[in-house]
């Protein structure tokens, strides 16, 4: 007896709403990896590659979804009463790449790219507190600076760590909401200037513009 062993157009159907899935989830958080990837890697000004993506973000994570539970449903809706009281003796036993073993590793994937800005944090070093305990207050300032680009959480990180890795920085925050990054130096060890330059060449993202806050 001959047995087919050709994917049938069902189950390569059901690999092309996988594929799209993951695909879906990975271009979502591709402005989020990308910066933790360059800090692992030592490449700097690539932070920035792939924020022009963020825009697109919420129908990618959408389009993930809706693949994926298409993919669920289909996996786990009922057969016809037709299909199960045919005995073919050609049936074959589905693939492992078939299997709801394969989907559900996909899916966890699929959620760990997705939700991959949340904790993108816990890649980047932690500020150092005791550069804030030896800086002078006599010398020391804040500032901020403007920085276009900067999409999720992930982007904050890349560019806080560019400016803690600067000697004489004291404390460093940023939000991708407001495109400010808020710097704490001494300026008997490094300008304004330095800083900025530092995190377009560190991260990609472009500074618009800086400026020094006053102090009351």
């Amino acid at each position: 007896m001959k047995n087919n062993t050709l994917n049938s157009p069902k189950e390569s159907t059901s690999n092309s709403f996988v594929g799209a899935g993951v695909l879906a989830a990975l271009a979502a958080s591709l402005c989020c990896i990308t910066p933790v990837l360059a800090l692992m890697g030592g490449i700097t000004g690539v932070a920035a590659t792939f924020s022009w993506l963020e825009p697109f973000r919420t129908y990618l994570v959408g389009a993930s979804v809706l693949v994926l539970g298409f993919a669920w449903y289909q996996k786990l809706k009922p057969q016809p009463a037709a299909q199960m009281d045919c005995a073919c003796e050609t049936e074959k036993k589905p693939s492992y790449f078939q299997s709801k073993a394969f989907l559900g590793i996909v899916t966890v994937i699929a959620a760990f790219l997705l939700t991959f800005p949340y904790y993108s944090g816990a890649f980047f070093p932690k500020e150092n507190s005791a550069t804030a305990l030896t800086a002078p207050a006599t010398t020391t300032t804040r500032a901020n600076i403007y920085v276009s680009g900067m999409t999720c959480s992930g982007c904050e990180h890349s560019v806080n760590n560019a400016l803690r890795q600067t000697p004489g920085v004291v404390a460093a925050s940023s939000s991708y909401s407001t495109g400010i990054a808020q710097v704490t130096y001494d300026k008997s060890k490094v300008n304004l200037p330095k800083l900025a330059q530092q995190v377009s060449a560190e991260t990609g993202y472009e500074v618009t513009r800086f400026e020094e806050v006053n102090q009351k």
